[in-house]
């Protein structure tokens, strides 16, 4: 067949393929393997105590006992279609509380614990360091656990600083120089790159001087004013924030509230369904995807609580409090499922009673998928072994990979076991742990 280019031209125009290829993969490294928390738990500083991942689950249960005891009054509460809702559900969300209610907490210096004196925050900062050693020594934290600092503004940057340099100082002298497990630090109300920048180098200091490894303290950054995602001159400001966190960032955490509010909007409007929200979750998604830094969603700002307190409440009274959390409850549950529907698997938590529609909405959603989604992946690598049998290429692996991604993300959520996963996607424990559709495909053909 007459061709126009020569091997000359065909390795010019590789070796420029090659350079991009290589770029885009060194931006773009894909997911990450590791554990993401569900949920973030958000707390003033100055109520932190070790053992408050169990206090909080100890409530979390009893608001479950009270308004909803049972498989059925949790599906009433929560108006789910009993025909299509996972039975075990109700189990495996009292087990979830019972054994490890918290996934990841905050302890706040910022919103949820106010402007004090500098006495006081350095004193607060300390004993909050104190009791993270005292859950250290006695294994009462969450999995995932660390500190929102105050925003580097003019006001507060020293303040914010401090706070971390006290707090980090503080537990590493209790702790003979050990971090907690998955420790990190939340920066909020991020406007301009170089503030990340800064708060890389400042850890690189705090590390240095306490004779950390470098890279030990990673940060989050809060996606909360519209100045985080496109700065003065129009660009996408949120990668560019990530890239001067000088590797450090590792996830970008939505903040409602402020973000509609830095929109004009009004309070009444101010929530997590609100269309400028699902731009700026959009924008956030489209900028970090394939980066490995996780993504979060904001938080259900009405809690649910009874409105009716005291001792000896009405029937009437009793219906009322009931009604009152089933509703906060109902809109929780639609504000994660929502969440969940646009690949956002993390959002925040800001009371005890949440975490039972926390678990209910995460569980279902990824229990309810499963035979679906394995009976999916399971033609699928069907279909790619026959077309390599007869010679073709199967194109479409991205598909695949996106049912495989279900399962991890099933299993890293706790709503299936890894034994479930792989029982209903007919995989091997050790296919599944390969994270990679390509991969399992290429052991089969060599088996």
């Amino acid at each position: 067949m007459p061709t126009a280019l020569t091997p000359s031209d065909l390795d010019l125009l590789a070796a420029r393929l090659d350079q991009a290829n290589r770029h885009v993969a060194a931006r773009y490294p894909g997911e990450r393997g590791d554990r993401q928390p569900v949920h973030t738990v958000y707390g003033g500083a100055h109520l932190f105590r070790a053992t408050t991942a169990a206090r909080l689950g100890s409530l979390a249960l009893e608001a479950l006992d009270q308004y909803a005891p049972d498989h059925a009054s949790l599906i009433a509460a929560l108006r789910l279609d009993p025909e299509t809702t996972p039975p075990e559900l109700y189990a495996r969300i009292r087990d979830k509380l019972d054994r490890e209610p918290v996934e990841d907490y905050r302890i706040d210096f910022e919103d949820g614990y106010g402007n004090r004196s500098d006495e006081e925050e350095d004193g607060h900062a300390g004993a909050a360091a104190a009791e993270v050693w005292m859950g250290m020594d006695q294994g009462t934290l969450p999995p995932f656990i660390g500190i929102r600092v105050k925003p580097l503004s003019p006001e507060l940057h020293m303040r914010s600083l401090r706070t971390l340099d006290v707090f980090v100082g503080a537990l590493l002298d209790r702790s003979s120089g050990e971090l907690p497990d998955n420790f990190v630090v939340t920066l909020p109300k991020i406007t301009h790159p170089d503030q990340a920048a800064v708060f890389a180098s400042a850890l690189e200091l705090i590390e240095r001087r306490h004779g950390l490894p470098g890279g030990k303290i990673p940060f989050e950054v809060m996606v909360e004013l519209t100045q985080t995602i496109f700065d003065d001159e129009g660009r996408v400001n949120v990668r560019r924030i990530v890239d001067a966190g000088a590797g450090r960032v590792t996830g970008a955490h939505f903040g409602t509230y402020d973000y509609t509010a830095s929109c004009n909007i009004t309070a009444r409007y101010q929530h997590m369904a609100h269309p400028s929200c699902d731009f700026a979750r959009h924008v956030q998604q489209v900028s970090l995807g394939g980066t490995g830094v996780w993504l979060s969603d904001g938080g259900t700002n009405v809690m649910p609580v009874p409105l009716h307190r005291g001792e000896n409440p009405t029937a009437t009274q009793l219906a009322a409090n009931r009604e009152s959390v089933h509703e906060a409850w109902r809109l929780h549950y639609g504000h994660i499922r929502h969440s969940l529907a646009h690949a956002y698997y993390q959002g925040w938590d800001l009371h005890p009673a949440q975490l039972p529609t926390r678990y209910a909405a995460v569980y279902s959603f990824f229990l309810e998928g499963v035979e679906s989604a394995g009976t999916r992946l399971r033609n699928f690598v069907d279909q790619a072994a026959q077309a390599t049998l007869v010679g073709e290429v199967f194109d479409d692996a991205a598909t695949g990979q996106g049912l495989l991604n279900f399962f991890l993300r099933a299993v890293n959520s706790g709503a299936v076991t890894e034994a479930e996963a792989a029982a209903a996607s007919s995989l091997t424990l050790d296919e599944l742990h390969t994270r990679s559709f390509l991969a399992i495909l290429r052991e089969r053909r060599r088996g």
